[in-house]
C-alpha cells in the first residue's frame, strides 16, 4: 500500500471519513489538481504548483486544510497561528462546511492567475 493511502486509513473515525471525503472533494474540485505524497503528508498541486494539504491539528485533534500561500488570502475562517506562509482551515469532521472549503479553494487557485 502506498504511504499516502496508509495516511488516510490510519486515523480513527470520524477523522478518517472526513479526510477521505476532503481528499475526494479536492481532487474533484478542479481537473488540474493532482495529489502527491510530499513532506510526509498528502499534498495537492494545481498545475504543478503547491496548492494545499490535509493534516490533523496536533493540539486540537481536528482535521484541517492547509493553504500553501494562505498569508495572501483574507478569509475570516483561515487561521495563521505561528506559521509564516500558510494558513489553515479547521474542519469539523461531523459537519463539513463545503461552501467555505470551496470558497477558500477558489481563492487559493486565483493566486495562480
Amino acid at each position: 500500500m502506498r504511504p499516502i493511502d496508509e495516511y488516510f486509513l490510519k486515523h480513527a473515525e470520524p477523522i478518517k471519513s472526513c479526510l477521505q471525503f476532503m481528499r475526494d472533494h479536492i481532487l474533484g474540485f478542479n481537473e488540474h489538481i493532482t495529489e502527491v505524497w510530499h513532506y510526509g503528508m498528502p499534498f495537492y498541486y494545481y498545475k504543478d504548483k503547491r496548492l494545499c494539504y490535509l493534516w490533523v491539528h496536533k493540539k486540537l485533534q481536528q482535521p484541517y486544510l492547509g493553504i500553501v500561500d494562505g498569508k495572501l488570502i483574507e478569509h475570516s475562517e483561515l487561521l495563521l497561528e505561528k506559521r509564516a506562509r500558510m494558513k489553515i482551515l479547521l474542519i469539523n469532521p461531523l459537519e463539513i462546511d463545503i461552501a467555505t472549503v470551496d470558497e477558500i479553494l477558489r481563492l487559493a487557485i486565483s493566486l495562480f492567475a
